[in-house]
């Protein structure tokens, strides 16, 4: 494989159009909430879960198709500040179970941080993931091909990695944490992992950081989102802050009604008061991502719950989340 950390002249193509939400009924995006009491051995349990309370993986037509999954490997520091090793085997596995042909992982890590393979092998995600069949690969080390997004105001032409772009299948494996940057990293900001190193930089210099990230989302959508929330960091971010024990799985097809559904998690803990202190519509990301109808929005979601750690919990749980999106 070449290494290309600085193309010129790269393959320009059109953005991949957003295909219907099959993890949807009655015009509504549906989310599935999965409880745990934070023993490991649920996690499999877990993921399953969460995605049959939407549907299925039935639903996502994998079967002889090739997948890529796209966890969050933002640095070399352990989850929630990157994903959780065994989110990333489970739904590896989830996706064989359902008839994969193949399994690919990959991300590219923030520029301090490269190269991606040392914090793939430090964060144990390389090894998880090869554990349970995927092929491993690392977005420095790949080819870049250009989109320009015609709907785009901040991020008008950026690079994405051919691997990436020509997925069949796409799988999201973002966490739940805050960041004193962006405000928030969840789904939306998980697209910010298939950009260039070029674009980053634009992206860390620019006054419009979140809505440069529901931007970058144009260009690819992934057909499955499961957020891992084993643990989440609820106040500081994105690689140190406070931690809380949230033991749960999240999916959904929409990236914004997930990003939603965690927005509300972390907003109950009342320890990030750039969450706390407004409503979660009036995010960033989230305001520029429905102008881009990436999704939907507060009152075209149904949320839905599982627990294996006691109803009461999960009757909590649901309801802080219900009451912000309601």
């Amino acid at each position: 494989m070449r290494h290309i950390l600085f193309p010129i002249n790269a393959e320009k193509l059109p953005c991949r159009e957003l295909k219907p939400n099959v993890f949807s009924r009655n015009g509504r995006s549906l989310v599935g909430i999965a409880l745990g009491s934070g023993k490991s051995e649920e996690i499999s349990s877990l993921v399953k879960a969460s995605v049959d309370l939407i549907g299925g993986i039935e639903k996502l037509e994998v079967k002889g198709r090739e997948v890529l999954v796209k966890p969050n490997v933002n640095s070399d520091d352990p989850y929630p500040y990157t994903t959780n090793p065994l989110v990333v085997k489970s739904v590896v596995e989830l996706l064989y179970g359902a008839g994969a042909k193949r399994v690919i992982a990959g991300d590219m890590s923030g520029i301090p941080w490269l190269p991606t393979k040392n914090c793939m092998a430090k964060t144990g995600i390389e090894k998880a993931a090869r554990e349970a069949g995927a092929e491993v690969v690392y977005f420095d080390d790949m080819e870049w091909v250009t989109v320009e997004p015609e709907r785009a105001i901040y991020a008008k032409s950026f690079q994405v990695p051919r691997v990436v772009y020509e997925a069949e299948k796409i799988v999201s494996i973002p966490v739940i944490k805050t960041h004193s940057i962006a405000t928030y990293s969840m789904s939306l900001k998980n697209s910010v992992g298939i950009t260039h190193p070029r674009n980053r930089r634009e992206l860390h210099a620019s006054e419009k950081m979140e809505e440069m990230i529901a931007e970058y989302s144009l260009a690819i959508h992934p057909d499955l989102i499961i957020i891992d929330g084993t643990k989440s960091l609820v106040s500081g971010g994105p690689t140190s802050g406070t931690v809380g024990d949230t033991n749960l799985i999240l999916a959904s097809g929409d990236r914004i009604a997930i990003d939603l559904a965690g927005l509300s998690i972390v907003k109950s803990y009342k320890a990030w008061e750039r969450v706390t202190g407004r409503d979660i519509s009036d995010q960033r990301q989230i305001k520029r991502a429905l102008e881009l109808k990436l999704g939907k929005g507060k009152g075209e979601i149904e949320v839905l719950g599982t627990s294996l750690a006691g109803e009461e919990k999960l009757d909590s749980l649901l309801n802080a989340i219900r009451r912000e999106i309601a």
